[in-house]
C-alpha cells in the first residue's frame, strides 16, 4: 500500500486532488487495537432493541403506545390487537402497525458500522472487498482502502467528501460516532412530474403539509405559505419537546393514583386476611362435624371482597399501561432530539405527535370508595352463633 497518512477529516482541494500527503521515511507504526471503551456502553443503547424479545431487528415497528416491537413478537402476539407491554389496543386488525421505527432501524444500521471499526480485525474496503480499511467516507458512508480511496477521489473531484481514518474512529465512543455521522438527509420531492427522486426538497408547504421541491412551490399557486424544510424540522422536533415536557408534569398525577391504588389493594387484603385469621382462631375450637361451616364463612368472605378486587385489579392495570405508553413517550422524544435526522422526524413526528395528544387527554381515575371491605355482618352474626 502507498505509505500515505489521512487527517483527521480530510478534503478534496479544488481541483479534486487526493488529501492524501507523504509520511516520512519512517517504517510504519503498527496498526493500533481497539482503544478499552466502557462495557457499560453497550448498555446505553439497549433502548434501540425490540422491547419484547431484547434482540435486534431489521423491522421494528412504532405502536400507538409508543412502544417498539419487532414482527416477530407482533406476530406471536396474543391476544392480537393489544401491546404486549402496556395491554393498549393496536387498531390494525391484524395487530400489526403501520409505522415503523426509522430512527431505531437507523441506529442500529450505525452501531454495526461503529462496531466493524472497533472490531479486532478492523473494516475491509468496502469496493475491493479484500484489503483492510484505511478510511470511512462520511458522504458515500463507505470504507476505502488506499487504493480504491484513490479511484474514489477521481470519481468525486468535483465535490468536497469529508472522510476519516479508521485509526482516529477506534478511538471515539459510539456517542461520538453516532454524532459524527448524524447528517442533515436530502428529501426529495414527491410530485409525479418527476418521480426519479431527483429533486431535493428544501420548501415546505403548510397549506398542504408537504415537502417541495423549487420548481412545484413556484409552477403551482395552491402552495402557500411557505416555511424553509429546516425551520419546518426544528419546529417540529420543539413540538414534540414541549408535548414531552407536559407529560413529565402530568405524569406525577399518574403516580399517585397509582400509589394510592396500590395503597387501597394492600388495605383490602390486609381486611381480608385478619378476617380470614379470626375466623381459623374461631373454628378450631370446635368439632369436625362443624368444619363446613368453616368453608362457608370464608367463601362469604371472599365473596364480599371479590368485587371490589377485581375493579382494584383493573384500573392498576389501566394506570400502570398509561404510565408505561408516558414512559414510551418520553424516552422516544428524548431520543428524537439526540439522535433523529430530519427525514425520521418528517416521517415519524405526526405518528408520535397523535399518540403524545392521545395520552394527553386522559383523565385520572376518579377517586371512589373502591376497595373498602364490604359488609362482613352476616359473617359476624355467624360467628358469635358458633
Amino acid at each position: 500500500l502507498p505509505n500515505f497518512h489521512l487527517s483527521p477529516a480530510s478534503h478534496l482541494d479544488g481541483d479534486g486532488a487526493a488529501a492524501p500527503t507523504k509520511a516520512s521515511s519512517e517504517p510504519d507504526a503498527p496498526a493500533c487495537s481497539p482503544p478499552p471503551h466502557p462495557p457499560e456502553e453497550e448498555d446505553v443503547f439497549q433502548f434501540i432493541l425490540c422491547e419484547g424479545c431484547q434482540q435486534e431487528s431489521p423491522n421494528l415497528k412504532l405502536l400507538t403506545c409508543l412502544h417498539t416491537l419487532c414482527l416477530g413478537c407482533l406476530s406471536e402476539n396474543k391476544p392480537v390487537g393489544q401491546c404486549p407491554v402496556c395491554c393498549t389496543a393496536i387498531p390494525q386488525a391484524n395487530g400489526i402497525p403501520d409505522m415503523d421505527n426509522l430512527l431505531f432501524t437507523n441506529l442500529q444500521a450505525r452501531l454495526k458500522v461503529y462496531k466493524q471499526i472497533t472490531s479486532s480485525g478492523g473494516p475491509t474496503c468496502s469496493r475491493c472487498r479484500g484489503e483492510a480499511a484505511l478510511v470511512w467516507c462520511c458522504e458515500c458512508e463507505e470504507f476505502f482502502c488506499a487504493k480504491c480511496f484513490e479511484d474514489h477521489q477521481w470519481w468525486h473531484k468535483k465535490k468536497t467528501h469529508k472522510v476519516k481514518k479508521v485509526e482516529d474512529l477506534r478511538a471515539e465512543s459510539a456517542h461520538q460516532f453516532l454524532e459524527d455521522t448524524r447528517k442533515s438527509c436530502n428529501l426529495f420531492c414527491t410530485s409525479s412530474s418527476h418521480p426519479d427522486r431527483s429533486r431535493v426538497c428544501s420548501i415546505y408547504c403548510q397549506r398542504c403539509e408537504k415537502a417541495l421541491c423549487c420548481s412545484c412551490a413556484l409552477l403551482d399557486n395552491q402552495h402557500a405559505p411557505f416555511r424553509d424544510i429546516r425551520s419546518e424540522t426544528q419546529r417540529r422536533q420543539e413540538e414534540l419537546s414541549s408535548m414531552e415536557r407536559e407529560l413529565r408534569r402530568r405524569r406525577s398525577g399518574f403516580e399517585a393514583t397509582y400509589a394510592s391504588l396500590q395503597g387501597e389493594a394492600a388495605r383490602l387484603e390486609e381486611a381480608q386476611r385478619e378476617m380470614r385469621e379470626l375466623i381459623r382462631q374461631r373454628v378450631e375450637q370446635l368439632v369436625r362435624l362443624i368444619r363446613r361451616e368453616e368453608e362457608e364463612l370464608v367463601g362469604l368472605v371472599e365473596a364480599r371482597q371479590e368485587q371490589g378486587r377485581r375493579e382494584l385489579a383493573r384500573e392498576l392495570r389501566h394506570v400502570e399501561g398509561v404510565l408505561r405508553r408516558m414512559e414510551a413517550g418520553e424516552r422516544l422524544v428524548e431520543k428524537m432530539s439526540l439522535y433523529a435526522t430530519e427525514q425520521e422526524v418528517m416521517d415519524m413526528q405526526p405518528f408520535i405527535k397523535a399518540s403524545l395528544q392521545e395520552l394527553q387527554q386522559l383523565q385520572l381515575p376518579a377517586a371512589t370508595d373502591r376497595g373498602q371491605p364490604g359488609d362482613l355482618s352476616e359473617c359476624r352474626a355467624r360467628l358469635q352463633a358458633l
